[in-house]
């Protein structure tokens, strides 16, 4: 047997956000807990103290060492970097196949998003890219991304389907996602977008997708949330509350992408059904932001569509400040926001959705924790799961005043130290 290997990150600033409620809301969310000069002890998988580091000759005083033996043992010195839970990117839509170069050409000649989407391109570009690929080849595809958002700090990772549009195609997505999962050290959650695009040469498409394709998506993967893609072009208010109140019924969850670009109701729809979230919100008039801030509903906000799209943003302060449950997200797609960097995300949601560098932080570590079902995350604690990232920072403000660039030097995932340049 090899022996075992412990790994402790000393003289660390920890930004453990281990006081408060979770998830965060309002005046809480910049809570993050930090602390200076502290050790972390990682033993296996998870993490099983964080203490104040003590100046002593032998690090590996009985003071570190885990109960079971004495491990070998990897001493990581922060020297004073901050150290803090690994990103959760918790909404994605990471797996895609073919590109989409050329709408983006058209979108220099001024096209906007929902012309090239009603005219065959855009969503519609990339389902018929997926459909041509084999669930190997998606997931292979998915895992070439993984393993560049995992290097870029994030280590949980949302991925939603959306791009197969047929029974056969989302069940292939999904495959797809759980192959690439078994090769990830990270962790994913799987999301069925059975509601995204309209296939134009399907003029039954919303019935067949709810009582054909939900049906066999809840026959293998009956714990997977139900997602929609509610606006002009896509599904109606109407047809995404049908979808949604059979996966209901069937005991899924459900989220809903809403109020891009036209406010039409869904989120006042959202509410009422008990969604676990409403995600984009730029749309959102401040009557309905308010009562989602009300509610139990994560509002989950997608600033790098924003920055890709046409420079529209959803009204974070005001969603934070009137008690809102925010989560910060990078929407990694091939049209609308192609990009993995969870940084990046951070440093526009200070500029453009008006929040401190710490409420952004919080937006993507405890609070997306907290949105995707996980107690074992998002924080440093004794007892949680060993997802941990040192910054190059001393001061995390950098992670929202700096832009490009990573600034991450070590990725500890699951336990394991995937990426090193100290």
């Amino acid at each position: 047997m090899l022996p075992r290997m412990a790994t402790l990150i000393t003289n660390a600033r920890a930004l453990t956000l281990e006081a408060g409620d979770r998830p965060r809301r309002g005046l809480h969310l910049g809570l993050l807990s930090a602390a200076d000069h502290t050790d972390i002890l990682i033993d296996g998988e998870m993490i099983v103290a964080v203490v104040p580091s003590l100046l002593r000759a032998d690090p590996r005083s009985p003071t570190f060492l885990p109960p079971g033996g004495d491990p070998e043992l990897d001493v990581i010195d922060a020297g004073g970097r901050v150290v803090m839970p690994g990103f959760i990117d918790a909404h994605t839509h990471a797996m895609w196949a073919g590109d989409r170069l050329d709408e983006f050409d058209l979108k220099q000649q001024g096209a906007g998003y929902l012309e090239i989407l009603k005219g065959g391109g855009g969503i519609m570009a990339t389902v018929r890219a997926v459909r041509a690929a084999s669930e190997k080849e998606l997931a292979a595809n998915l895992s070439a991304r993984l393993e560049v958002m995992l290097s870029e700090g994030t280590t949980t990772v949302e991925v939603k389907s959306g791009y197969g549009l047929t029974t056969e195609d989302e069940i292939k997505m999904l495959r797809a996602i759980r192959r690439a999962a078994k090769r990830f050290p990270g962790t994913l959650v799987a999301t069925a977008l059975l509601g995204h695009a309209i296939d134009p040469e399907r003029p039954d498409f919303v019935e067949k997708t709810i009582n054909e394709t939900l049906p066999a998506v809840h026959d293998e993967f009956p714990e997977v949330a139900i997602d929609a893609y509610c606006e002009e072009g896509a599904w109606s208010v109407n047809d995404c509350v049908r979808l949604f109140e059979r996966a209901q019924e069937l005991g899924h969850s459900i989220r809903v992408h809403a109020d891009q670009f036209n406010g039409l109701g869904m989120t006042e729809q959202a509410i009422e059904m008990g969604a676990r979230s409403v995600d984009h919100l730029e749309a959102t008039g401040e009557e309905e932001l308010s009562r989602l801030a009300e509610s139990e509903t994560f509002g989950v906000m997608l600033p790098c569509s924003g920055f890709q799209v046409d420079n529209r943003y959803a009204n974070g302060r005001g969603f934070v400040d009137a008690g809102g449950v925010l989560v910060v997200a990078t929407n990694c797609n091939p049209g609308s926001a192609p990009t993995s960097s969870m940084p990046f995300a951070i440093a526009l949601a200070v500029r453009k959705l008006g929040l401190t560098a710490s409420e952004a932080i919080s937006a993507c570590t405890v609070n997306a924790a907290a949105l995707l079902g996980f107690e074992d995350r998002g924080v440093i604690a004794a007892g949680a799961r060993a997802d941990l990232i040192v910054l190059r920072h001393a001061d995390e403000r950098l992670l929202g005043y700096e832009f490009g660039g990573d600034p991450v030097d070590v990725v500890v995932c699951g336990g394991a130290v995937v990426k090193r340049t100290l």
